[in-house]
């Protein structure tokens, strides 16, 4: 473990052993008393999350009915209401840059490689994608350099074995992620929790090492609960809880990668299931977003983007009554029963954010808590999932950003105020003085 002068520890402490290093929340501990960082140690690091989901949403069913303060959660959004002051709907914004501009009917692609940069991507089957830098990834330049990962970016679906167009002319590439540190590099998602976990606390990179890794009968924090103990006694009760609280959450997600291997091992009816992804796609969500919130609160990153779905996502959805394919149940052709349908599918998504929330609302941060000090851009870059239009677009945001965003809003803007805006906005909260990105016209107003 590693101490610093004035009796505190500095925020970067760590434990260490036998091949795991794992990062600590924010303790008392670690704020020195009269100094010049107490206050800004104490009102917690900034975080951003973006969280894409695909097809789409029934608008009328997403979009609040009154706008302002005094507005009720919409049927697909109920899952948010115990998070209504954390909350903001956004209407009527619209990515142009994601429409053909006479490059085809390639919606699905332009919907993903547009929604984080407002950029129109090239129209191409090889590797000669281009797209533009995405918000996420300018906001890692100014948050994310004192982290042990800048950012993280995950997904549920692997396609990167696809090559060529999946799209009308377009790369497969453009659908495979919504992140990009430049306009010609994109950036892989990974699915596999044990992986994140891995990267996060523990060194088994390799097929071989996780292999090894699996036939272990202790845990990570076996290796390094030695050290506990020592450490515990520079703490007073409130950071000893969170210390607990903190080694608990990480041998609990733990503990459920190991059942969902086994559970693979069991079910290897597709040979090339990369192993430690739970066959049971709500867990899996689950797990990934625990993940995020394990990575907040460690400060192991300040930036992830997550896909819960891709694009021409075919998978079905029978947990809640839903056993078509979504991308075939996308096209509803205005059947009340397929609109039904879409609801339900939607209403999950929410639901799988606002437990998320509850997490970081749960945890202690700062002079307040994870959710206060974060702010969660979550929508889709398709709207009407029949015709394959991008405006008006199913967007929120959920977190305070550190009380630089008025919250617990519903916004209306002009008819297609262009969607950039808002990511204009996401940069002003983490005090990156840039007021365009994409086809922005400037930040929106009452953010």
């Amino acid at each position: 473990m590693r101490f610093v002068s004035k009796k505190h520890l500095d925020r970067r402490t760590f434990l260490q052993g036998a091949g795991a290093l794992v990062s600590l929340p924010l303790l008392d501990a670690m704020l020195p008393a009269l100094t010049a960082q107490t206050k800004t140690a104490a009102a917690g690091a900034q975080r951003l999350g973006f969280v894409y989901i695909p097809h789409g949403a029934v608008m009328k069913e997403f979009t609040p009915a009154k706008v302002g303060r005094d507005y009720e959660m919409s049927t697909t959004l109920q899952p948010l209401t115990p998070f209504k002051e954390y909350v903001n709907v956004y209407s009527n914004l619209a990515h142009h840059q994601a429409d053909s501009l006479g490059d085809g009917s390639a919606d699905h692609a332009r919907a993903s490689a547009t929604f984080l940069n407002g950029v129109h991507p090239k129209r191409t089957e090889g590797e000669d994608v281009r797209a533009g830098t995405t918000v996420d990834q300018i906001a890692v330049r100014k948050i994310g350099q004192d982290t042990r990962y800048p950012s993280i970016e995950i997904a549920t679906e692997d396609m990167t074995a696809l090559v060529g167009a999946c799209d009308s002319g377009y790369s497969c590439t453009y659908m495979n992620t919504i992140s990009w540190s430049s306009p010609t590099t994109p950036l892989p998602m990974e699915i596999n929790p044990r992986v994140i976990f891995e990267r996060m606390f523990g060194d088994g990179g390799t097929a071989e090492q996780r292999a090894a890794r699996m036939q272990e009968d202790r845990s990570i924090l076996d290796h390094i609960v030695q050290q506990v103990p020592g450490l515990q006694k520079e703490l007073n009760a409130r950071d000893k809880s969170r210390m607990n609280d903190y080694l608990d959450n990480i041998r609990e997600i733990e503990r459920r990668l190991q059942v969902a291997e086994k559970q693979g091992g069991f079910t290897m009816q597709v040979p090339d299931a990369p192993v430690g992804v739970p066959d049971n796609y709500q867990e899996h969500v689950a797990l990934m977003f625990d993940l995020m919130a394990l990575a907040f609160q460690g400060d192991v990153t300040r930036v992830f983007s997550f896909m819960m779905a891709r694009e021409v996502s075919q998978r079905s959805h029978p947990f809640v009554g839903v056993p078509e394919p979504h991308h075939s149940v996308s096209h509803h052709q205005d059947r009340p029963e397929n609109f039904a349908k879409l609801v339900k599918i939607q209403t999950y998504y929410v639901s799988a954010l606002a437990e998320f929330l509850k997490k970081l609302k749960a945890t202690p941060d700062g002079d307040g808590s994870l959710l206060d000090h974060s702010m969660i851009l979550f929508g889709s870059c398709l709207s009407n999932s029949n015709v394959h239009n991008h405006n008006p677009l199913p967007v929120l945001t959920a977190g305070s950003a550190g009380g630089k965003l008025k919250t617990g809003q519903h916004l209306k803007f002009a008819e297609a105020t262009p969607m950039a805006n808002l990511l204009v906005n996401v940069l002003h909260t983490v005090d990156i003085a840039q007021d365009s990105i994409g086809d922005s016209t400037g930040p929106l107003a009452g953010v």
